[in-house]
């Protein structure tokens, strides 16, 4: 049986994390590809991670490359191209040189991958997401947005953080836009199955909720320049194997929702399996009226940045 295939797509801070974490979990072989300036760069990349399998005992080929060609016949596309955010821009800001980017990206996808499961990274990935859909015209199953897997786990981080209880035994949701108005779902958190407001006071609890939806403003203040890399790699990760491996993982991703959550034709943060069809299903469940308000606000973000995609 042949190798899975990965190709990465921007090979910054993002996409060696991604390689190395395709590598060590022997999820396939790796492409990182990226605009002829920064060759060099993916090149000494895949080669650095290259030395370092024999050290983990682990067999991957991986590449760098800024010929398209080279996606060919992808099974999984990862894309994190853009550019990061720098302090003081909002994710807006990124929007029109962004834009550009994955139209160009979704053309050679589009070219020379038709059959991947397409993972969008870049910011901002409400309206980024949507961009590659429109632009591919790939089915929507195939295309998905990270970013409830990312925000789930920076509010698991801080729920461990507060109780100093295992991070293992913390489940909870984030729903919504990527960004300032997603929206965790306290009542739905639990630590090892107990409700998280019953072990934690509201006002605690909702300095939380607050510091997770500020979470990533709070990395690229302390980079000073350049935004948060591990964890969204980790995260991306997560989705990509449970479709390579069938898992029928409940992830909390950007998928395009059709009347689901009474949302319709936006690509928004909501509980979703992922199989080897893809987003093989979006878990619906009913939202209290104070949530609901909170998601129509966070659809109302998220469609102002669509609308500026002008597509």
């Amino acid at each position: 049986m042949s190798r899975k295939k990965i190709s990465l797509i921007g090979g910054g801070q993002i996409g060696g994390n991604l390689a190395l974490l395709c590598a060590q979990k022997e999820l396939g072989d790796v492409v990182i590809y990226d605009i002829p300036n920064a060759e060099g760069m993916i090149k000494g990349k895949a080669l650095d991670i290259s030395q370092l399998t024999p050290l983990d005992g682990h067999d991957s080929n991986i590449v760098g490359s800024s010929n398209p060609e080279d996606l060919k016949d992808s099974d999984v596309v990862i894309i994190t191209a853009g550019i990061p955010r720098k302090p003081g821009m909002n994710r807006e800001d990124l929007l029109d040189i962004n834009i550009k980017i994955i139209t160009d990206v979704a053309n050679n996808v589009k070219k020379y991958a038709p059959n991947a499961f397409v993972i969008v990274l870049s910011n901002p990935i409400d309206a980024i997401v949507y961009s590659f859909y429109k632009v591919s015209g790939f089915t929507k199953n195939k295309v998905v947005g990270m970013a409830g897997v990312l925000d789930s786990t920076r509010f698991k981080t801080f729920l461990a953080m507060e109780t100093g209880y295992s991070k293992q035994d913390i489940q909870c949701m984030v729903l919504g836009g990527h960004g300032d108005t997603m929206v965790p779902i306290t009542r739905l958190a639990t630590i090892g199955g107990i409700p998280a407001e019953e072990l934690i006071s509201k006002e605690r609890l909702d300095s939380i909720v607050e510091r997770t939806r500020f979470g990533g403003g709070e990395l690229v203040k302390l980079f000073g320049n350049g935004s948060a890399y591990y964890a969204p790699a980790a995260s991306a990760i997560e989705m990509a194997e449970s479709y390579l491996k069938d898992k029928k993982r409940v992830l909390p991703c950007a998928a395009l929702c059709e009347g689901e959550f009474d949302v319709n034709g936006f690509f928004i943060g909501v509980p979703t399996v992922i199989g080897s069809n893809g987003i093989e299903k979006i878990l619906e469940f009913n939202l209290k009226s104070s949530e609901k308000t909170e998601l129509e606000k966070t659809l109302n973000a998220v469609k102002k940045t669509v609308k500026e995609t002008k597509l």
